[in-house]
């Protein structure tokens, strides 16, 4: 295994890790969503460069596009959890309420 693959699977996996274990506050859920992200762009920007044809090149760039709208979403998302609740823990908040 490549140094570069062996960094992606485990910055992967370390954010998927993270993801499962702490999940106390939705900041530190979003962090490791956006880590995940990033993590897959670096794939994604191997993958390119391994097959070194044009066709892969745009696979980055969108992945990289969906993660600044993922980061936008969650950071709105978090702003109103934290108005209405007065906190970002995630035991705190209920479906059933608006």
């Amino acid at each position: 295994m490549l140094p570069s693959q062996f960094a992606f699977s485990s910055a992967l996996l370390l954010a998927l890790t993270g993801l499962t274990l702490h999940r106390q506050h939705l900041l530190s859920a979003l962090l490791c969503l956006e880590a995940i992200m990033l993590s897959l762009f670096v794939g994604l920007s191997l993958w390119a460069l391994q097959f070194n044809t044009p066709m892969f090149s745009a696979a980055p760039l969108l992945a990289l596009a969906f993660s600044a709208c993922e980061a936008g979403a969650g950071l709105a998302l978090l702003v109103a959890t934290a108005r209405m609740h007065g906190s970002d823990l995630l035991q705190n908040l209920s479906l059933l309420q608006c």
